[in-house]
């Protein structure tokens, strides 16, 4: 497994830790930086991260900034990417099983090391359950397309075949 990192200044310190524990998990890593405590502009090294995985090089992406929010925010505008935030054990799991998710981001300044460490373990044991998770899967990649989203059936009885209710 391959796992592109990046963060920003905000972020350095658990970089650098988790590099250190995903690598002690036989874990290949790729650091797309930032790597001092310079000020930057984190979606650089978002959009780096995010390459790495729509590009296969990595089959997923760890963020890390001050909330977690700007680096999924910019994470997210790469198309084929599905990146949450990390703030609950079961956030990182339903993120893979429920969304699919390919990057996961977090906050340093509001979550402590051994949670992070803990969901991100959470996050990469997890796998997308498919089923009824998938059609949604896809009105996400017909959202990129900036195609016309067209409902479940199942789960929208009111809505009819033009998208409206009945």
């Amino acid at each position: 497994m391959k796992i592109a990192l990046g963060c920003d200044r905000n972020g350095l310190e658990y970089k650098q830790a988790l590099i250190e524990h995903l690598k002690g998990k036989g874990i290949n890593i790729i650091d797309v930086g930032t790597y001092d405590k310079t000020p930057c502009d984190f979606p650089i090294y978002a959009e780096k991260a995010a390459r790495k995985v729509t590009s296969g090089e990595c089959e997923y992406g760890i963020l890390i900034c001050n909330t977690g929010t700007g680096m999924a925010i910019s994470a997210n505008k790469v198309k084929g990417i599905r990146c949450g935030i990390g703030y609950d054990d079961n956030v990182a799991k339903f993120s893979r099983e429920h969304c699919d998710a390919n990057m996961i981001a977090f906050g340093q300044k509001f979550m402590n090391f051994e949670d992070v460490k803990r969901r991100t373990d959470i996050f990469l044991s997890s796998n997308f359950a498919g089923m009824h998770h998938t059609p949604r899967m896809q009105q996400i990649k017909d959202l990129e397309e900036g195609k016309k989203l067209v409902p479940t059936p199942v789960l929208n009885p009111n809505w009819n075949a033009e998208g409206s209710t009945k």
